[in-house]
């Protein structure tokens, strides 16, 4: 069954996280915006909601890229801001995100501050914002910031990555 699920995502800029997403073989819409959790994280923070065709990328694949295109062993200053987190839509989900956590630290030499949180309110950014590095890949802040991610997505995750999407 060609089934759509979903998982939000924040860690880094929604503009270069929005991108990312959308480069991505099996990834059928990136919703850029702001998300809320609850409790002490209960303020929005930067984020995309992926919707998703498990049968053509995984979930551990996507958080997998999620945690090598942002800092996500880095307690900044920011994290208000960019929340670092794995938004979760059921327990189930929760289950599944909590252990994927636990396997891929051992891709990482630091500790991982990426967190499963229970996804609670969306936002979406101003559509001026939407699809910000396709509708002009050649702003600055497009090729100094999104444009590594992308050569990162292409070296790390290269069977992932729609090249017609990417222009290669």
């Amino acid at each position: 069954m060609d089934e759509i699920t979903k998982i939000g995502l924040g860690g880094g800029c929604h503009w270069c996280t929005e991108a990312v997403y959308q480069s991505l073989i099996g990834v059928t819409k990136v919703e850029q915006g702001f998300v809320a959790s609850d409790n002490e994280n209960d303020s929005f923070s930067e984020a995309v909601i992926v919707h998703y065709r498990e049968m053509d990328i995984s979930l551990k694949e996507l958080i997998a890229i999620h945690l090598h295109t942002h800092e996500s062993t880095s307690d900044h200053s920011m994290r208000g801001k960019y929340r670092s987190a794995v938004y979760i839509f059921d327990t189930t989900q929760a289950d599944r995100v909590k252990c994927i956590l636990k396997e891929l630290q051992q891709d990482f030499s630091k500790p991982l501050v990426t967190k499963p949180y229970p996804f609670k309110s969306f936002k979406p950014s101003d559509e001026m914002f939407q699809d910000y590095y396709y509708s002009d890949p050649e702003k600055p802040f497009c090729k100094r910031h999104i444009y590594p991610k992308l050569e990162l997505l292409l070296d790390k995750f290269s069977n992932k990555v729609n090249t017609n999407q990417l222009g290669n």
